[in-house]
C-alpha cells in the first residue's frame, strides 16, 4: 500500500491538464472465456474503454476481478488452451490487434505497447545478467550490433536511475535489490520507448519509499515521452498518486468509470464506495488507529457457477429485489459510467 488517500488536487494539477481528443488505445467490448472442465466459462465480459496520449487510466478491484488478465488480453498473452479472446476490439493506432498475424503482434509487442509485469523474479531469467537480457529485448526489435545494444543498455540502467550502470548490467537478478529489479523491468518495456505502457502491479512487495520512487519515474518517463499508461492496482492510494482516470472492475466486469476527482469523491457504485471506505486516512486522533477499517463482507464471486443478476448484488448493502436482473451501463457523462440500478433509479427520478 502506498498510503493513505490524498483529499484533494490543486485546482491546476497535472491531473487536470491531460490532452484529450488524441486517443492511443481504444478498447471495445473485450471478452475472454477459459474453458474449464469442458465448460466455457466468461473471465472478461464486454470490457470497453480509452486510454488517451500522456495519460494515466488506473484499474483498480479486489485480486481475482480481472485487471491482469485485461492486460494479458491487450498483449494477446492468454495461455491458450485453456484461455481465448472471445469478442471485442484493442485498437493501436487503428490497428485491430485482435486481427493482426501473430507475427505482426509480435512486433507490435514491446515496441508500440509495453507491459511491466508484476514480479520481476519470474519475469527475469536467473542464469542470464541482466544486460545479456536488455541486449536479447533490444536486438529483438533494433538492427544494432552486439556493441551498440550493450551501450543502449547501460544508457537505459541510467535513466531508470540504476546507479553505476556499467557494474549493474554484468550482474544477475539475485544480486540485485526488489526496486532495482523492477528498474530492470520498466528498462526493458522501455527499450522502443512505446507508445502505451501497462504497469501491473508495478510495486508489489516494495517498501512505501521505493513506491514512491518507482512512482516518480513512471510519471517522469511519460512527461518526457508522452507515453499513455495503464495501472493495475488492488490499491487506491497507487491510484490516487497516478492516476488522471479510473476504472472500477469486479468479477470481470467494468462496474464504474472516471476521473480521478469524480471516483474519489463522488462514487456512484456501492462496491466503489466499500473500497473507498477501506482505504485508512491520516488523522491527529490517535483513536483513529484502534478502530477497525470497515470491510466489504463476503467475497469475489465463483466465475464457473456464476448467479443471475448484478455480480455484487450479493454483497451489496444497497441491493434490491431488481438487483436480481443485470443492470445496465448508465452513462452519466463523459467517460463517467456505473453498472448499477440505483443509477438507473436515480435517472428516472
Amino acid at each position: 500500500m502506498i498510503g493513505p488517500m490524498k483529499q484533494d488536487n490543486p485546482p491546476n494539477s497535472a491531473k487536470q491538464q491531460t490532452p484529450q481528443g488524441n486517443t492511443a488505445l481504444k478498447v471495445d467490448n473485450l471478452s475472454v472465456v477459459f474453458d474449464v472442465k469442458g465448460k466455457p466459462v466468461t473471465i472478461l465480459s464486454d470490457i470497453t474503454f480509452s486510454v488517451e496520449r500522456g495519460e494515466t487510466l488506473g484499474i483498480i478491484g479486489e485480486s481475482g476481478c480481472g485487471k491482469s488478465m485485461t492486460a494479458l488480453a491487450l498483449m494477446r498473452m492468454i495461455p491458450s488452451p485453456p484461455g481465448r479472446i472471445a469478442g471485442g476490439e484493442v485498437n493501436l493506432n487503428s490497428e485491430n490487434l485482435l486481427e493482426v498475424t501473430k507475427k505482426r503482434m509480435s512486433a507490435v509487442r514491446g515496441k508500440e505497447i509495453s507491459m511491466i509485469f508484476q514480479e520481476p523474479m519470474t519475469s527475469l531469467n536467473p542464469v542470464y545478467t541482466v544486460g545479456n537480457q536488455l541486449v536479447e529485448t533490444i536486438r529483438r526489435h533494433k538492427t544494432v550490433s552486439a556493441t551498440e545494444a550493450q551501450e543502449e543498455a547501460v544508457e537505459l540502467l541510467r535513466i531508470v536511475q540504476i546507479p553505476a550502470p556499467e557494474k549493474r548490467i554484468k550482474e544477475y537478478p539475485h544480486q540485485l535489490s526488489g526496486g532495482m529489479r523492477q528498474r530492470i523491468m520498466i528498462a526493458m518495456a522501455l527499450v522502443c520507448n512505446p507508445k502505451v505502457l501497462i504497469a501491473d502491479e508495478p510495486t508489489t512487495a516494495l517498501d512505501v519509499t521505493v513506491q514512491a520512487q518507482i512512482f516518480d519515474l513512471l510519471k517522469d518517463i511519460q512527461q518526457k515521452n508522452g507515453t499513455s499508461i495503464i495501472l493495475i492496482t488492488h490499491d487506491f492510494g497507487a491510484v490516487s498518486e497516478m492516476a488522471d482516470r479510473v476504472l472500477v472492475m469486479y468479477a470481470g466486469f467494468k462496474i464504474e468509470e472516471g476521473t480521478l476527482d469524480e471516483i474519489r469523491n463522488h462514487a456512484a457504485h456501492p462496491y466503489t464506495q466499500g473500497l473507498l471506505r477501506s482505504m485508512p486516512e491520516l488523522s491527529t486522533d490517535h483513536d483513529a488507529f484502534r478502530t477497525p477499517l470497515p470491510e466489504i463482507p463476503g467475497s469475489v464471486p465463483d466465475l464457473i457457477n456464476r448467479q443471475p443478476g448484478c455480480p455484487f448484488g450479493p454483497r451489496c448493502p444497497s441491493a434490491t429485489a431488481k438487483c436480481h436482473e443485470m443492470p445496465p451501463m448508465v452513462d452519466l457523462g463523459a467517460n463517467r459510467s456505473v453498472m448499477c440500478w440505483l443509477a438507473v433509479e436515480e435517472g428516472a427520478a
